[in-house]
């Protein structure tokens, strides 16, 4: 079938089985028919060279087609019509001088038999014509709508790209600037180690296909990669927590969906706080969703309407699990009840043994 499909796909190849296909059951149709009056089996030869006949006409036909293909739709149908009536003509003055002359018989007494000839055979190509003019608009259709599903397509995977690579300009200032400060405090050890974890991270980052999901487990471990040079900067003032069931890490997400909201975290909850705080990571498979909840212990929110969080990284977020998920899924960002902020992502569960399946 697959094979079968490839063949049809080129519009001139799709042609010439139909026209071939459908002249010989105009040939087959025709010779059982007059069996059927009582024909002799040698009238197959009339039958035979009307059939060539109107295969040669409407060959040429659909080159007139295919020229006034592009006009407007009025002067369009006009054109066809005309180009119609003339193959008509055409064959109709072919077929007196070709099968005439071998069926004594078959020519017509009046004028008004000629005009059942034409009438016939205009019924003929105004059926093929309708047959190519539909195939043709149909692959238009199809092939428009192709277009602009990979348009469509192409869209989304370039917002994605866009809203994926928006790292914060802060981060890498803020690394840079506390690798500058070991090196000049002579702590070239960790300032080595802090470069190899910035390499690292944004090797990981640019490697990373925002089009396509990665384990919650492979995104732990690039949450872990980022925690590893803040905890370089800040030391003992960033505590981190991570659980999350091995059913949990097993979901497919977003690539790199938790910097941005951890990013958040660090620069409100711990940077601006001299004792620093906690960050805690929550995952956990509740009713056919992965639930992840992003928490720290810093001042919180302020009320009002920004209480929702509308910092650039939580709209990329926002927007990011849109264009992937739709309406399937929610992201909430709120103050905690003993203090801190929360985040809260609820996707769809598509646990890696299904999508290899």
């Amino acid at each position: 079938m697959t094979a079968l499909k490839r063949f049809f796909a080129s519009s001139t190849r799709l042609f010439w089985a139909l026209q071939c296909i459908g002249w010989a059951g105009y040939f087959a149709l025709n010779f059982l028919a007059a069996i059927g009056y009582g024909k002799p089996p040698s009238y197959y030869r009339v039958i035979l060279a009307s059939t060539l006949l109107g295969f040669a006409t409407s060959t040429l036909l659909r080159l007139g087609y295919r020229a006034i293909w592009g006009l407007q739709t009025w002067r369009l149908i006009g054109a066809a019509a005309l180009l119609l009536t003339i193959a008509t003509a055409i064959y109709a003055r072919l077929y007196a001088e070709v099968v005439f002359s071998w069926c004594l018989d078959c020519r017509p007494s009046s004028l008004l038999g000629y005009l059942g000839y034409f009438g016939t055979a205009f019924y003929v190509f105004l059926s093929w014509s309708g047959l190519y003019f539909g195939i043709k608009f149909s692959r238009e259709i199809a092939h428009e709508r192709e277009t602009a599903l990979r348009a469509n397509a192409m869209a989304h995977e370039a917002q994605l790209k866009m809203l994926r690579y928006q790292l914060n300009p802060h981060f890498l200032f803020n690394t840079l600037n506390a690798i500058s400060t070991l090196v000049l405090d002579n702590q070239n050890a960790t300032a080595n180690r802090m470069v190899s974890g910035l390499s690292a991270f944004l090797r990981h980052s640019l490697d990373s296909d925002p089009m396509q999901r990665v384990t919650l487990n492979d995104e732990l471990e690039a949450v872990t990669r980022y925690l590893g040079i803040e905890q370089l900067r800040f030391g003992e003032r960033l505590n981190v927590k991570v659980e999350a069931s091995t059913e949990a890490r097993t979901a497919l997400v977003p690539s790199l969906i938790l910097q941005p909201l951890i990013e958040n975290s660090i620069k409100y909850a711990i940077s601006r706080r001299i004792e620093g705080g906690t960050i805690a990571i929550r995952a956990r498979i509740d009713n056919a969703m992965l639930e992840i909840h992003i928490e720290d212990d810093g001042p919180g929110l302020p009320e009002g309407p920004a209480c929702n969080g509308h910092g650039v990284g939580l709209v990329n977020t926002r927007e990011r699990l849109r264009v992937l998920y739709g309406s399937n899924q929610s992201f909430d960002v709120r103050n905690r009840a003993t203090g801190g902020v929360e985040a809260v992502l609820r996707l769809p569960f598509d646990p890696t043994s299904q999508t290899k399946s």
